[in-house]
């Protein structure tokens, strides 16, 4: 049985999707959520892009233990070096250097010949190497690159010192049986090969990402690069989910597997969703709510008397557990400590402090406390930005023949400041009276609302883009009132604009 190495690119290419942008501390608890996963590589960012990057990859360095932390570096000195300065605190470390190699990037994108392309690459590799003893090179645009040319590539750089050659299908071009082709003939052409893991990096533009990775590792293939929900640059990335749960299904075809912890892939799912603001579709392989869902009255008759008739995969193996015990407005702080360990949060005493003050004033407007609304409670507590605007209060008038009015009462440094104003409805009139106080000038891109769990007196999650001078920020607010939750989003938002100001 080959254990295929996970590769996970969350924290760079899935930060790539279009307002999926992360802050140094939402990083920072994804990463450490990806340690718990057991991913075996983290590329945490792209070190040379921005100050924001690098202090991302010097912190997960720093605080993560596990996992190879690795940072992306075009084939240039300064990208390269600027890797190694974010890298080099960490235990386990890797450089992950790349050049395009295809004729259509050479020749339009950067007009370089095949021959100058492998000299750069190479020379690289061999800097990279003298920094870090783990390099990892991908010929970019791999999969439309003329395959003599790609196999000198990539016997040169291995020579070099690249332990990892990554094969990238960057813009989602290749289908299973063309790309399997390419991996087989790496590994039977390139000499040295058995110097080096091959690796695969597959984008979704056809919906083949996964399918692709799974051929290449039927043909040779040793690492996928993948991503939680498989969000990334456009249609995004190879599903880390989907792949991990096809080769732990389906051994029997890929005598394979992986060493990841499945029990962790809807903790990390949720995670992601929550922090990028980027909902997963229902209908969603494996992390989708409806993925275990069965409505057919033949599925269900199945099911009820044997779960292998319809369930391919058990839903407790990645993670879908009925509460273990409900808290609620009784429950006490060592009950409540300890469900958060069996969730996976370990907080600081001050932490905790604020945690389960709010977790008691949850639990006197619910009857039950689920995991759900647990795990929203503390990564809004612990993903805190610093409070520019605080919400004092909230009042609100609405009804049929009642034009909605909101009062909203804001602290504004150590002023408290009262507005009131009308909107088109209550969320508008809040919004209305919060940007009136606040005096911003953003532009609201986005508001998004959703229940976290069922019932009623579930708990609403609201996520709002905000866009100020070609900035733009995510907050999110979560509450048993979807009004004083969507003003906690947009003042979470606010406050993230504020800081940037600053």
């Amino acid at each position: 049985m080959r254990i295929i190495k996970i590769f996970d690119t969350t924290l760079r290419d899935g930060e790539q999707s279009p307002g999926a942008s992360m802050n140094v501390q939402e990083k920072l608890m994804v990463a450490k959520q990806l340690a718990k996963l057991g991913v075996d590589i983290i590329e945490g960012g792209f070190a040379f892009s921005s100050p924001g990057d690098f202090e991302a990859i010097k912190t997960i360095s720093n605080e993560v233990e596990g996992p190879i932390i690795c940072s992306l570096a075009r084939a240039k000195e300064e990208d390269i070096k600027s890797a190694w300065e974010a890298l080099k605190d960490a235990p386990k470390k890797r450089i992950h250097t790349f050049h395009s190699t295809s004729d259509i990037h050479l020749k339009y994108q950067f007009r370089v010949s095949r021959e100058e392309a492998l000299k750069r690459s190479v020379e690289m590799v061999t800097l990279a190497r003298s920094f870090v003893d783990d390099v990892e090179f991908s010929p970019m645009d791999a999969t439309r690159t003329d395959i003599h040319y790609l196999c000198e590539v990539v016997e040169a750089v291995i020579e070099a010192g690249a332990s990892t050659v990554n094969i990238p299908d960057t813009v989602g071009y290749s289908i299973p049986v063309e790309f399997g082709v390419m991996i087989k003939t790496i590994h039977d052409k390139v000499k040295n090969i058995d110097k080096a893991v091959i690796s695969v990096h597959c984008h979704n533009d056809l919906g083949l990402a996964t399918a692709n990775s799974l051929s290449a590792v039927l043909n040779g293939a040793g690492q996928i690069e993948c991503t939680i929900n498989g969000i990334g640059e456009r249609a995004g990335n190879c599903s880390m989910e989907e792949v991990v749960m096809a080769l732990r299904t389906r051994r029997d075809i890929f005598h394979a597997d992986t060493k990841i912890n499945t029990e962790e892939i809807m903790r990390s799912s949720k995670l992601v969703t929550k922090i990028t603001g980027i909902s997963v579709q229902p209908n969603k392989a494996i992390v989708g709510a409806n993925a275990f869902a069965h409505e057919s009255g033949i599925h269900q008759d199945g099911l009820l008397k044997e779960k292998s008739t319809y369930e391919i995969i058990r839903p407790e193996s990645i993670g879908l557990y009925a509460t273990k015990f409900v808290l609620g407005k009784h429950s006490g702080r060592h009950a409540f400590k300890t469900r958060l360990k069996e969730l996976g949060y370990i907080l600081t005493d001050e932490e905790l402090n604020k945690a389960f003050e709010r977790f008691k004033k949850l639990a006197d407007q619910k009857k039950d406390i689920f995991d759900e609304d647990i795990e929203a409670l503390i990564s809004e507590e612990v993903a805190k930005v610093p409070e520019v605007y605080k919400l004092v209060d909230l009042y609100i008038v609405s009804g049929f023949n009642q034009k909605p009015t909101a009062t909203v009462k804001l602290k504004v440094g150590e002023e408290i400041i009262d507005r009131l104003e009308h909107g088109d409805g209550p969320v508008d009139a809040t919004y209305k009276a919060i940007a009136a106080i606040t005096q911003t000038k953003s532009n609201l891109l986005k508001f998004d609302v959703k229940s976290i769990t069922g019932g009623t007196d579930a708990l609403g999650e609201v996520t709002v883009s905000l866009e100020e001078e070609g900035r733009t920020v995510r907050g999110k607010g979560a509450d048993t009132d979807i009004i004083v939750a969507s003003a906690k989003a947009y003042i979470n938002a606010l406050n993230k604009l504020a800081i940037r100001r600053r």
